[in-house]
């Protein structure tokens, strides 16, 4: 999915995420419980729409060659759920926007300042692929059939009213892509702007894929709709 890896994170994030994760007792990997009549908490909402809408890195490839013009499309999906806000997502190469190389469900919850976006894999996703273009996108999918990917879950802090940082915990996230052992993802989440940075490391901490520079910076284009 989405990722920056950071040196040093600011104390909100470190403090926010050992309330989150820490003294709630529970790891980064457990499955949480909701209350289906729960409302949706305010900020859940806003980092949720701030992820919503058709993405693109073109500015970025244009200035610098070892980025690639690659798009994101992010829609929400059964919106009449009230256990949080669940996303579909599709990125995909420009040239080829119709064979996407990472389709994603995203499950956003929290409250107060943090909010946790985890993450899913789609039981068939050539099944689901331009799913974002119907009216009720993955209508008949039910979230059972989906895969959690445990401790890739995002944990965003909103450090501004109009600004969310996060990332992955440490090493939780298992990956075997390209001789990786574990990836990180770190995000920085703005109105009409995700800087979003993945890598995948070696067991011995040696990066083996993802950008080297810095994230990928997704600026918005406009709504699922209007492509």
């Amino acid at each position: 999915m989405l990722a920056i890896r950071c040196s040093a994170r600011p104390l909100a994030f470190v403090a926010a995420l050992g309330l989150a994760l820490g003294s709630s007792g529970c790891q980064a990997s457990d499955p949480v419980t909701y209350v289906d009549d729960r409302p949706i908490d305010p900020v859940v909402r806003r980092a949720a729409d701030y992820l919503t809408g058709v993405f693109s890195s073109y500015e970025q490839s244009v200035l610098d060659p070892e980025y690639f013009h690659i798009r994101l499309v992010c829609t929400p999906i059964w919106e009449q759920r009230t256990d949080g806000v669940w996303l579909y997502v599709e990125q995909a190469a420009a040239g080829s926007f119709d064979a996407p190389y990472r389709q994603r469900v995203y499950h956003v919850v929290g409250g107060g300042d943090v909010v946790v976006s985890e993450v899913y894999t789609l039981p068939d996703p050539d099944a689901a692929i331009g799913a974002w273009r119907a009216a009720e996108p993955l209508a008949d999918l039910d979230p059972s059939a989906l895969t959690r990917r445990d401790g890739c879950e995002i944990v965003l802090v909103a450090v501004a009213p109009d600004e969310f940082r996060g990332s992955t915990v440490e090493k939780e996230c298992p990956s075997d892509l390209r001789g990786a052992s574990y990836a990180t993802s770190t995000v920085v989440l703005r109105e009409n702007r995700l800087d979003s940075w993945d890598q995948g490391f070696d067991a011995n901490g040696e990066q083996v894929w993802g950008a080297v520079k810095g994230p990928y910076q997704f600026l918005y284009e406009g709504e699922p709709s209007d492509l």
